[in-house]
């Protein structure tokens, strides 16, 4: 059975600490975590997945990034792994993005920095409910 994966993408490393250490101490061993600093590096780690026989279930990506935005790049995503619950988190995102990311990328909540864990993992345990097979 392939490992599941969690991927958060954001530009800065304390973030990405922050949020690695708070889906641990929610999932423990339950999926794989993995983290990017741009979109260009996510697509790489999202490649070498697949590669490994790993699905990524939950992308949690900043808006605001050198090189392409959250929006754009769950949009690109979305193309090829519509399954994937997707959520943008973020302080600088504006309407039109946010709403660009619910038309393009299917996106499934926006949730504002500063976070609170509790809103996080409730958010991506409603996600995971959404894709989950219908018996």
């Amino acid at each position: 059975m392939s490992k599941l994966a969690i991927l958060c993408v954001d530009d800065e490393t304390i973030i990405l600490n922050s949020l690695r250490r708070q889906l641990k101490q929610a999932f423990s061993d339950q999926y794989v975590y993995e983290s990017a600093e741009s979109a260009d590096e996510a697509f790489e780690i999202i490649e070498e997945l697949e590669e490994e026989g790993s699905d990524v279930i939950v992308i949690v990506s900043d808006w605001l990034m050198p090189g392409m935005k959250g929006d754009e790049f769950l949009a690109k995503v979305h193309c090829d792994h519509p399954r994937v619950v997707k959520i943008l988190l973020t302080g600088q995102a504006d309407e039109e993005a946010i709403s660009r990311a619910h038309a393009e990328a299917n996106l499934h909540q926006y949730l504002a920095k500063p976070w609170k864990s509790d809103e996080l993992v409730d958010c991506i345990r409603s996600g995971l409910q959404s894709i989950a097979p219908q018996n």
